[in-house]
């Protein structure tokens, strides 16, 4: 297994760390995922999908903020994974990030774990 990183992106508030575990990608936002900064956590959920992973873990233990333009960031990759044949999973979400897949539902279309090691086991 190539647990080696693959790639990272940082911009401002948020930094995106991308590693690969088997057929899995994983990848770790760190910071505020808003507006300013979903792009840059979009193009790695992208470039994942499109390198053959089937499946992309989001550990989330590192993401303080979320808003709506980050949940339909994530909205988009599990679209993306899905049409692939892929999917994509939620790992150790802090409660003020969870709070809001909630609120809309969205946890209700995504596969959630406690904590990343449970995701990548599943």
């Amino acid at each position: 297994m190539d647990r080696g990183m693959v790639g990272s992106a940082s911009r401002g508030r948020l930094n995106v760390e991308v590693r690969r575990h088997g057929a899995s990608a994983i990848v770790t936002p760190t910071g505020e995922l808003d507006h300013h900064t979903a792009e840059l956590l979009r193009e790695p959920l992208e470039r994942c999908v499109a390198q053959g992973a089937t499946r992309v873990v989001v550990d989330c233990s590192e993401l303080e903020f979320c808003d709506s333009t980050g949940l339909n960031v994530l909205l988009g990759a599990r679209l993306t994974a899905e049409a692939a044949g892929g999917a994509v999973h939620l790992a150790a979400m802090r409660p003020v990030v969870a709070r809001v897949f909630e609120i809309t539902g969205a946890e209700a279309v995504f596969t959630v774990h406690d904590t990343l090691d449970a995701a990548i086991a599943d």
